[in-house]
């Protein structure tokens, strides 16, 4: 069952960041970044990894590292995101936001503290990675966090609030915003398992797809779906005139269009048989999800 899935990869990975952080000095900053990253959210892209190594036979331990150092990063974006500055939104994961917990001068800290703990994570000497992958993997993860990844599309996300933008322009923010840490989860693991160059960048396409199918999985909740269910206030992206394909098309246009991007997505994986029947499960649930 897919719900039961995902609550033991996200367990398995809360341990991993834990122990990761235990090896470390203590500071002040560490328990607000475990109450960002730890106990809360679906992990689903530690789950979207996991899933993806089975197509090549990947070990899991190897695959642990990738899934923690997304999931600081993950984490990190929603902290700052959250920010009065930003989104300026009070719940998160169904508990009070970083900042309202611990003050906003903490959750920068603590955000910034998460963003560089996924490169230690993948730059430590002692994990299970050659070289040669912590080197691509390090570079691959820093492009995609920045300024033309997930922090880019932040600023895209924040600069098209009301005002009227078209449907590429839409995709591609969203593309940056989320889509790029989910290429990053395909491609990573295309690495570990030394898949060619051309095997590298298409399963990472692959990746950015699924990534923007769950954006729109997570606009329809907005528009939607149960706040309690949801672990945070819904209706928030008409209230603050957000750019998503909802707004531009109306709801049941959006769905279609992710309803075939979702086809899309599936018809790629048949190559892969057996092996990818848990990410295509994976990959039902987003657009099906209720939480």
């Amino acid at each position: 069952m897919i719900k039961t899935k995902l609550r033991k990869n996200a367990t398995e990975i809360d341990k991993f960041i834990v122990s990761f952080l235990k090896k470390q000095k203590k500071s002040l900053l560490v328990s607000p970044m475990k109450y960002g990253v730890i106990s809360g959210g679906k992990k689903i892209r530690s789950t979207i990894i996991l899933d993806a190594g089975k197509l090549f036979k990947v070990k899991e331990k190897k695959l642990k590292i990738i899934c923690a150092a997304v999931e600081c990063i993950h984490s990190y974006s929603l902290i700052h995101d959250d920010l009065p500055c930003m989104d300026n939104d009070a719940i998160r994961r169904g508990k009070p936001s970083t900042h309202r917990k611990f003050g906003e001068a903490t959750a920068v800290l603590a955000g910034n503290s998460l963003l560089t703990l996924a490169f230690e994570i993948i730059a430590d000497k002692k994990n299970l990675l050659s070289l040669k992958q912590r080197n691509e993997i390090t570079s691959l993860l820093a492009n995609f966090s920045g300024h033309t990844g997930i922090a880019g599309g932040q600023e895209l996300d924040l600069k098209f609030e009301k005002k009227r933008k078209n449907k590429n322009e839409i995709l591609d923010m969203q593309r940056k915003k989320t889509g790029k840490l989910f290429n990053f989860c395909l491609q990573s693991v295309a690495i570990i398992a030394n898949k060619n160059k051309k095997e590298i960048k298409s399963l990472g396409e692959l990746g950015e797809e699924i990534g923007l199918l769950f954006q729109l999985a997570d606009d329809f909740l907005d528009e939607s779906g149960s706040g309690k269910l949801v672990g945070k206030p819904t209706k928030k992206d008409k209230k603050k005139g957000k750019s998503t394909l909802i707004n531009l098309f109306g709801y049941e246009k959006a769905f279609i269009y992710a309803h075939n991007l979702k086809k899309k997505i599936l018809l790629k994986l048949k190559k892969h048989g057996k092996d990818a029947n848990n990410l295509i499960d994976t990959i039902e649930f987003i657009l099906d999800r209720n939480f």
